[in-house]
């Protein structure tokens, strides 16, 4: 009788304290249950003060980070993994800082001619400090309305608003603010939201587009997490030659941004059919109503496989030191 191999010891990070703490559960039980499918020993983390003591007391050959929002996915959690010498899933320091911080993101795809909406960001010391408020009618005489109000370092569209009237400015962006000390103030653009997931290093692979159809003036948090809130069309209903070339945006954010094993580009179509990158998001969401393990489904990929598959680009990599 043929020996079962015995596969490695993986940790998943799941919890944390952030804001998306419910969601990274569900993102991280899902995952858990995906790895103990595929035959891996595999332990869940609920990250707190006591990670680092669990990590050197109880060796693990690789790290799966289920984690979303401040120090999941801002390189916070991969910094410390760095200095513990473990292996883990999902974009490096770099790509997780520049990722998680819009503005910043915003910046590199301006430099690279990769198309996002027109933007200014504003902080709360500039406000507290510099008298910004003073700035606001610029803000509209430049960007126009409506203006998107969100923070610039938040996921799931919390603390998002969309300002229809200058009137409503003031308390918009009080209410990103609430969430952040920075904040984007972005063109809106009308017309449809897509979802574009790229997979691999090297040699990136791009998963179909999908096109994200809520009844709500933007896909919030309700949107996202909550099932029967939002129709998916996969791939989305767009003509072909539109749709690749979506997909080579989102390969050249991916690549430009260094994002190695995963990454979900978000997009914006607008009416005349010009994409424009709203951000992207190095750490997606995993859970059943998550927008990676649907497009990979579309091509025919399970979801204890889409795991597994993630796992083996990261113990590759270390294979490879």
């Amino acid at each position: 009788m043929e020996e079962r191999k015995v596969r490695e010891r993986i940790a998943v990070l799941m919890g944390g304290r952030s804001l998306e703490r419910d969601v990274s559960l569900k993102s991280g039980n899902r995952v858990y249950e995906a790895l103990r499918e595929k035959g891996f020993r595999v332990t869940k983390l609920d990250v707190d003060e006591s990670l680092v003591i669990n990590l050197r007391q109880n060796p693990v050959d690789l790290v799966y980070i289920a984690l979303h929002g401040k120090y999941g996915e801002d390189g916070t959690v991969q910094e410390l993994l760095e200095i513990l010498g473990i292996p883990y899933t999902g974009p490096g320091v770099y790509s997780s800082i520049v990722g998680f911080d819009k503005a910043l993101s915003k910046e590199i795809f301006i430099r690279k001619g990769i198309p996002t909406p027109d933007y200014f960001t504003l902080s709360t010391g500039s406000f507290r400090e510099m008298g910004a408020a003073g700035v606001l009618d610029r803000v509209v005489d430049v960007l126009g309305l409506p203006i998107v109000a969100k923070p610039a370092c938040q996921g799931s569209a919390l603390g998002i608003k969309i300002v229809h009237n200058k009137d409503e400015l003031p308390s918009a962006l009080i209410g990103a603010l609430s969430y952040d000390d920075k904040v984007i103030l972005e063109k809106y653009i009308k017309g449809k939201e897509v979802s574009v997931s790229v997979l691999g290093d090297e040699k990136p692979e791009v998963l179909p587009v999908v096109e994200v159809s809520t009844k709500k003036e933007y896909f919030d948090f309700e949107s996202m997490y909550s099932m029967g809130q939002t129709e998916y069309f996969i791939p989305a209903r767009l003509p072909e030659e539109l749709l690749e070339r979506i997909q080579d945006i989102a390969i050249k954010v991916h690549t430009v941004l260094d994002c190695r094993d995963v990454s979900r580009i978000d997009i914006m179509v607008s009416e005349e059919g010009e994409p424009y990158v709203l951000e992207l998001n190095t750490s997606p969401g995993m859970t059943e109503t998550s927008l990676l393990p649907m497009a990979a489904a579309a091509k025919g990929i399970e979801f204890s496989d889409l795991v597994e598959m993630l796992v083996g680009f990261a113990l590759k990599r270390k294979r490879a030191v």
